[in-house]
């Protein structure tokens, strides 16, 4: 993706991007050294992919899907979200919302499905109990998945 910086004396500490005509723009303060820059724009790379990404999944289709094939509780909402930095997924069964990382939205599709399906298994029981995991293992991928993610949560540790 082709990126353009821009250099603001007037802004100070925060960092913005957006797609403008097919371009990533990234506005940083004008202060800032060229190591600095780099590691904003890659950060903003990553954000703006992610969300193109997460734009490409239909996340309440799958989820009605799933929940449909599996014979699991089909939420009131699922999206998205930029703030989980240490859960895949999390879920509120007193409301029926689910919101899923963003940061899988790439990874391949038989692992967001069980990360969806891990969090459909909350809105029937919240607890890790035995009886959560009769449900959650109903995803033909499970151990498979969970060994994914496993692995992914190495990577980010070293």
């Amino acid at each position: 993706m082709k990126t353009q910086v821009i250099r603001s004396k007037r802004r100070r500490k925060t960092v913005d991007a957006q797609i403008v005509d097919g371009v990533l723009r990234v506005a940083i303060p004008a202060s800032m050294s060229t190591a600095e820059e780099q590691h904003w724009v890659e950060l903003m790379k990553g954000r703006i992919e992610r969300k193109t990404t997460c734009a490409d999944v239909d996340l309440p289709a799958r989820a009605r899907s799933l929940a449909h094939d599996l014979a699991l509780s089909v939420p009131d909402e699922i999206v998205f979200s930029d703030r989980q930095k240490r859960r895949w997924g999390s879920c509120s069964p007193a409301d029926s919302r689910i919101r899923i990382s963003s940061r899988i939205a790439d990874f391949p599709p038989w692992v967001l499905d069980y990360v969806i399906v891990h969090e459909l298994a909350h809105l029937s029981e919240p607890n890790h109990s035995a009886a959560f995991w009769a449900l959650v293992d109903r995803y033909p991928l499970a151990e498979r998945a969970r060994g994914f993610l496993i692995a992914k949560e190495g990577e980010a540790e070293s």
